[in-house]
C-alpha cells in the first residue's frame, strides 16, 4: 500500500472570502492535503513567508490591503521566495487579468471561480510529483 504523503505537502491559501476558504480547505482535506494555512491578503502572505516556506500558493487576485498582483510584484521585485508555484484563483474573467497573472514567473495556472476541484487536484498532484 502506498503511503499518503499529501498531508506533508504545505499549501498557503491566500483568499479573503471565508466561505471560499472553508470550501477549499474542506475539498483539499478530502483529497488528503491537510497541511493548509489560510491568510486573508497579500500582506499576511508575505508575513507568513518570512517564517515558513510552503510547497504551493493558491492566490486570489481581488483582496483588501494587498491584492494578488501586488503580492506577486513584491515577490518578484524583491526576489522573495522564488520557485514556489502559484495557482491563481479569481472571480475575474477579464483576459487582461489572466494575461498579467500568467506573466509572473511562478504562476503555473489561472482558474476562475467557481473552482473546479478536480482540476485543482490534477494540478496539485502534478506539482507535487515534480
Amino acid at each position: 500500500m502506498e503511503k499518503n504523503t499529501n498531508n506533508l505537502y504545505r499549501i498557503l491559501l491566500v483568499e479573503d472570502d471565508e466561505v471560499t476558504n472553508f470550501i477549499t480547505i474542506s475539498k483539499l482535506s478530502n483529497l488528503g492535503f491537510t497541511n493548509i494555512k489560510a491568510v486573508e491578503n497579500g500582506q499576511e502572505a508575505i508575513d507568513y513567508l518570512k517564517q515558513y516556506q510552503p510547497d504551493l500558493i493558491i492566490l486570489d487576485i481581488n483582496m483588501p490591503i494587498m491584492d494578488g498582483f501586488e503580492f506577486m510584484e513584491y515577490k518578484e521585485d524583491n526576489n522573495y521566495c522564488t520557485g514556489i508555484p502559484i495557482i491563481i484563483v479569481t472571480s475575474s474573467g477579464r483576459p487582461l487579468d489572466k494575461e498579467k497573472a500568467l506573466g509572473f514567473v511562478d504562476v503555473i495556472d489561472y482558474l476562475e471561480k467557481p473552482l473546479n476541484y478536480d482540476k485543482i487536484q490534477k494540478i496539485l498532484l502534478s506539482v507535487k510529483d515534480n
